[in-house]
């Protein structure tokens, strides 16, 4: 029996980070909303109280704070000849769990994507010929870069990001990274102060003509108050940022930037501990009536709604759409449909420098601690003479000196016994780290959908993931291992190691949490799901905002933009949707 529930004007799936900027921006307009969210309640005094906080067996290894695999799982593939089987656990990403979602355990670095990667088909075709991306998927976004600054600034401002703009308003600045885009102003803080590992890794950088600068961080370098009066206290570099909720209220996320306002507004109300099933369609499927779910105790509701957003983890997303007959679902032997299309991931490579004669103190730390050279990355490089197209930036960011977690060794060290347990002693102080993160194009044949056989644990079917790194971006990640080794050189170690990405995606070991694509914007409907304000084409009630709006993934983090993407979708459901509601913003 599903029970009936009371009309709000909006319901949002998800109050992780653009759940919660949406709920607040849409409050402020006057609308009462509704937040649905599958995980529990957290906040920081309650749930990353420093007493227990830094507790490295129960968040990072026991994995505490992100989805398992019984609440819900996917099959994966490398490619349509293999069959699909389930993943039982979650390795290669760690998608989140509960109030924050996945930006409650991030580590923090928030960049800006580039005009270049918004009109990426388009200043690749004309650079370098059509041909030269024959093999590859890649869209434009329907955005430019001067179109997104404004949101960019607005979300860097509400979380008070740390860093060196590298040019404001076309004039340069020094210390910054000089291959950004134009912005309007610098940072709200200053970068952080570096360690010893990354200011090595600067100044070697820069004595072979590279042009490192600070990452920018969501780790406050001082004490920061957000344009909401949010107040956030100084980062103390204790090294607990990736997989843990920060109990300094140091690291931004929706709990130390957002809700504290929000969950004061009489308009605004959030269901926890409950999983929405589907979106539900009026006779014709051309408008949405709301949604039904299911709560801790088994009982169904339908909640109505006049608006729905979808702001669920990515991946959730997509199959929130496939589940509720929202767009047709991509079927990539006859390239039709857009639900699942462009499935895209991130390419990523390692190095490490070893020493006899220094002293990292890898335990002082922070999630975005450190800096990044993006001479290869995106189009910052001429790809005339080579053999792909894309990039990465290498960064050098000392996260954390964990000591379950950190053990670096030399090559060919034991995996167990007495000569493991002393490398790791010579190896855990002495060791300098750092890696390239890489852009991930899409093909034809990297996508979801829906898997024939597997269902979960209320009879729906399971997503499935086709995916495999493409050759064009295993040649554009093993060329900036051959830069990063030149970096190894010059640093000057005793010995290092660097790898190189082969083909064959594994899903076990960790490797990144930004998966992108599945649900993305555009200007044409036959290749994208959603317009370029994140509302589906299909049915104009429903938004679709996160990281499943991106065509393809650049060689950067990307809650940085999907943050200036929520502020978009919200400054357009405010000041145009509103206006006339249930009738797209785009015309096809």
């Amino acid at each position: 029996m599903t029970t009936i529930l009371p009309r709000k004007d909006v319901v949002i799936v998800g109050l992780g980070w653009t759940g919660s900027i949406l709920a607040h921006e849409l409050t402020d307009q006057g609308l009462d909303v509704l937040a649905i969210e599958r995980g529990p309640w957290r906040d920081t005094a309650t749930d990353f109280n420093i007493g227990y906080a830094q507790d490295e067996l129960r968040y990072s290894v026991r994995r505490d704070l992100f989805l398992q695999p019984a609440v819900e799982t996917m099959t994966m593939r490398n490619d349509t000849s293999q069959t699909a089987l389930p993943m039982r656990d979650f390795g290669s990403f760690l998608p989140g769990n509960g109030v924050g979602g996945a930006g409650v355990h991030w580590n923090g670095h928030t960049w800006r994507f580039w005009d270049s990667d918004f009109q990426i088909k388009t200043n690749l075709t004309r650079k370098y010929g059509a041909a030269r991306i024959a093999d590859l998927q890649v869209e434009d976004w329907g955005v430019t870069g001067a179109e997104m600054e404004p949101y960019y600034d607005q979300f860097e401002y509400l979380a008070g990001i740390s860093g060196k703009a590298g040019n404001i308003k076309g004039k340069l600045q020094e210390g910054g990274n000089p291959f950004e885009d134009p912005r309007a102003r610098d940072y709200p803080n200053p970068p952080m102060e570096m360690t010893y590992a990354p200011t090595l890794f600067a100044n070697v950088g820069r004595s072979i003509g590279l042009h490192p600068f600070p990452t920018p961080s969501a780790n406050m370098s001082r004490t920061y108050v957000n344009p909401l009066g949010i107040t956030m206290g100084q980062c103390t570099y204790c090294g607990f940022c990736e997989r843990f909720g920060c109990a300094n209220y140091s690291k931004s996320s929706a709990q130390t930037t957002i809700l504290p306002v929000l969950m004061r507004k009489a308009n605004f109300e959030v269901r926890t501990d409950s999983e929405v099933l589907h979106v539900d369609l009026a006779a014709g499927g051309k408008s949405a009536r709301g949604v039904t779910y299911v709560d801790s105790s088994g009982q169904e509701f339908f909640q109505p709604a006049d608006l729905v957003l979808l702001c669920a983890y990515g991946l959730h997303n997509a199959r929130l759409m496939m589940l509720s007959g929202i767009g047709k679902i991509y079927d990539p032997a006859t390239g039709e449909g857009t639900v699942g299309r462009n499935y895209c991931y991130q390419t990523n490579a390692g190095a490490q420098v070893f020493f006899d004669d220094k002293n990292f103190n890898p335990f002082i730390a922070a999630g975005a601690l450190g800096q990044t050279i993006d001479d290869y990355n995106g189009d910052a490089f001429d790809h005339g003479a080579l053999d792909f197209v894309g990039g990465a930036g290498i960064n050098c960011i000392p996260t954390n000196g964990r000591p379950i977690g950190t053990r670096p060794t030399l090559p060919g060290t034991p995996k167990w016994g007495s000569a493991w347990k002393r490398a790791t002693v010579d190896g855990y102080k002495s060791t300098l780290g750092y890696s390239s993160q890489g852009s991930s194009y899409a093909t034809r044949t990297n996508y979801l959908d829906l898997d024939p056989t597997y269902k979960d644990r209320f009879g729906r079917p399971l997503m499935r993931m086709t995916f495999d790194f493409p050759d064009n971006d295993i040649r554009m990640s093993n060329y900036v291992s051959d830069r990063m080794e030149e970096i190894a050189k010059a640093l000057g170690g005793k010995q290092y190691n660097v790898n190189r990405l082969k083909k064959g995606w594994n899903s076990v070991p960790y490797q990144s949490t930004h998966n992108t694509g599945g649900a993305i914007m555009g200007t044409d409907p036959k290749k994208s799901a959603v317009n370029s304000f994140l509302q589906s084409w299909d049915v104009p009630n429903v938004f679709v905002i996160g990281a499943s709006a991106f065509p393809q993934n650049a060689g950067k983090n990307p809650t940085g933009t999907v943050g200036a993407l929520a502020f978009r979708a919200a400054d357009a459901i405010r000041n145009q949707y509103l206006r006339n509601p249930g009738t797209p913003l785009v015309q096809a």
